[in-house]
């Protein structure tokens, strides 16, 4: 299983931080190109290498975290998925205003879809701050919560593994519908909470 990373801000290098600590391998990318990240690279750690937007977005599952303005030129360019996994870890608002973007009462998954054609869209990865996501998901005793929703149930079974492999607990809130509305930041019940599970 390859993946790939869209966006080197906050989310995306928190996200790679996550996976260095467990030495899974994936391929990070900004909008300025591999050159500029060669130190945030070295500094996660030797599995997380610099790419492209078009590599990391031919990998098997695809992390996007990108400030919400930007989204679609980041992702215009990148052909199909073709079926693939692309992870939504954005959220619609950015500093430094931090208003909330114009939605016209749809859902950030449901846009986001919409600029990924082809991909089996997994909403997750947004919803913690980042340094609970690139730090020990065990360090309160138990085992820090991760929660992801989405329409295909096999994609959202990879993504569940890749969670549980990370270290964290994930819980599945259903469908975009439903767990797209709960994780949404601004907004959403869910986020920035640090929830624990024992036992």
């Amino acid at each position: 299983m390859s993946i790939g990373i869209i966006g080197a801000g906050n989310i995306g290098r928190a996200f790679a931080t996550a996976l260095a600590n467990n030495n899974i391998r994936a391929t990070l990318s900004n909008s300025r190109g591999p050159d500029s990240l060669k130190e945030v690279v070295a500094a996660i750690g030797p599995t997380i290498e610099a790419g492209t937007h078009e590599e990391a977005a031919s990998k098997d599952i695809v992390l996007v975290a990108v400030n919400w303005s930007k989204l679609p030129k980041a992702l215009a360019s990148l052909p199909d998925f073709g079926g693939r996994i692309v992870i939504d870890a954005n959220n619609p608002i950015e500093a430094p205003l931090f208003m909330p973007a114009e939605l016209n009462g749809r859902l950030s998954t449901e846009v986001f879809a919409d600029l990924v054609p082809g991909a089996r869209v997994v909403k997750a990865f947004n919803h913690l701050q980042p340094h609970l996501l690139s730090g020990d998901p065990k360090a309160e005793g138990g085992s820090r919560v991760l929660f992801y929703s989405g329409d295909d149930a096999r994609a959202k079974a990879e993504v569940g593994a890749l969670i549980s492999r990370l270290g964290f607990t994930g819980i599945d809130l259903g469908p975009v519908s439903v767990g797209g509305k709960l994780v949404q930041f601004p907004g959403g019940p869910l986020p920035a909470l640090n929830l624990v599970k024992f036992g």
